[in-house]
C-alpha cells in the first residue's frame, strides 16, 4: 500500500476507533511525518534508494535508526520516547493489516529522564557571547541573537520568530505572542543586550536583503533565521570559545533561569518570564542552583 494512503487509514483509525482528540491525532501524524523526512534525508545522504513511498519500504530496524537520528539532533529522552512510541504504534497498525514485510516486535524505548540540563558558568557564557566578530554584519547579528537569548531566556523558536514591533526599546521589554498555548507575555531585557540589538537593527540589518520584512533576525537571503542554522552557529561559537560542553541555543535559556535563581530571583517571576505554565517545570532550575551552591561549598570551604 502507498504510504500516504496508509497514513490516511491510520488517521481514520485513530479518530473513529480510538476516539482520540484532534490535537492528539495531529501529534501522532506529525511524528510520522518527521520520521519520513529524517529517514529520507538519511537515505539520500548515504546514497540509498528508499523513499518510503510504499509501506513495504519500511524495515525492522527503522524505529531504532529513527531514535538514533533524534539523539544525534540532541533531542531529549522524553521527546525521543514519545516519538518512538508514536512510530511503534503506527508500525503495529500496519503490521496488523499485513502492510509490512516483517512482524513488529518489542522495541527498546528510551525512558523519559529527569536529567539536569547542561549549564555554563558565567565565565563560559561571557566567552560564548564574545565569540562573534561584531565588525562583520553576520557577527553583529549573531552577537545580538546570543545576547538577546541570554538576557531574556526566550525559546529558540521565539527568538527566530521575533518581530521588530515586539521590541519595546523605551520600556526595555520584549513582547512574546507566540509562546506555548498562544499566550502573550512581556520579558524585560537589559541595556547591554538592547545595545547590541539596536546596533544590529540600525546597522547590519539595514544593509541586508529582506530589511523591509517584519522579522528581526535575517539570513543572507533576507528570510528569518532558522532554528537549525542558529544551532549550528552556537556550535561554531562554542568551539571558538573553547567550551567543551555539549550545548545548544537552548542552553542559554537554561543559563538565564539558573543564574537568575542563583542570585535570589523569585521562582514565580522566573517561571513567568520563561512562559512556563506550571512551577514544576521551572523548579528543575532550583535543583541546578542548589547543586552549584553545594559544589562551591565543597570546593572552597576548608572543613568538609
Amino acid at each position: 500500500m502507498k504510504t500516504e494512503e496508509a497514513i490516511a487509514n491510520y488517521e481514520e483509525y485513530l479518530r473513529a476507533e480510538r476516539g482520540l482528540s484532534d490535537t492528539t491525532v495531529k501529534d501522532y501524524l506529525d511524528d510520522i511525518d518527521l520520521f519520513l523526512a529524517l529517514m529520507r534525508k538519511a537515505e539520500l545522504k548515504h546514497g540509498q534508494g528508499r523513499m518510503f513511498l510504499d509501506t513495504y519500504d519500511f524495515q525492522e530496524n527503522d524505529i531504532t535508526d529513527f531514535a538514533i537520528l533524534q539523539g544525534e539532533l540532541d533531542r531529549s529522552s522524553a521527546t525521543i520516547a514519545r516519538r518512538v512510541s508514536s512510530l511503534y504504534n503506527f508500525f503495529k497498525f500496519l503490521s496488523s493489516s499485513s502492510l509490512l514485510s516483517f512482524v513488529v516486535g518489542e522495541v527498546d524505548r528510551p525512558k523519559a529522564s529527569k536529567h539536569l540540563p547542561v549549564i555554563l558558568t558565567l565565565e563560559e557564557v561571557e566567552r560564548l557571547l564574545d565569540a562573534p566578530d561584531v565588525s562583520t554584519p553576520w557577527g553583529a547579528r549573531d552577537k545580538a541573537m546570543l545576547e538577546t537569548m541570554y538576557a531574556t531566556g526566550l525559546r529558540v523558536s521565539e527568538l527566530c520568530a521575533l518581530k521588530l514591533k515586539d521590541i519595546k526599546f523605551e520600556n526595555h521589554l520584549i513582547v512574546i505572542k507566540r509562546g506555548k498555548g498562544g499566550k502573550q507575555r512581556s520579558v524585560p531585557i537589559g541595556d547591554y543586550a538592547l545595545e547590541y540589538l539596536k546596533a544590529y537593527i540600525d546597522g547590519a540589518r539595514k544593509e541586508n536583503k529582506g530589511r523591509d520584512k517584519p522579522f528581526v533576525f535575517l539570513n543572507r537571503l533576507g528570510t528569518p533565521i532558522s532554528r537549525i542554522f542558529f544551532y549550528n552557529e552556537v556550535q561554531k561559537y562554542a568551539e571558538q570559545a573553547g567550551i567543551d560542553k555539549k550545548i545548544s541555543p537552548h542552553t542559554l535559556r537554561h543559563c538565564f533561569a539558573t543564574h537568575l535563581l542563583s542570585n535570589g530571583a523569585d521562582l514565580r517571576i522566573v517561571a513567568e518570564m520563561l512562559g512556563h505554565a506550571h512551577l514544576s517545570t521551572t523548579q528543575i532550575y532550583t535543583h541546578l542552583s542548589d547543586r552549584r551552591i553545594r559544589d562551591a561549598y565543597e570546593t572552597h570551604f576548608g572543613r568538609k
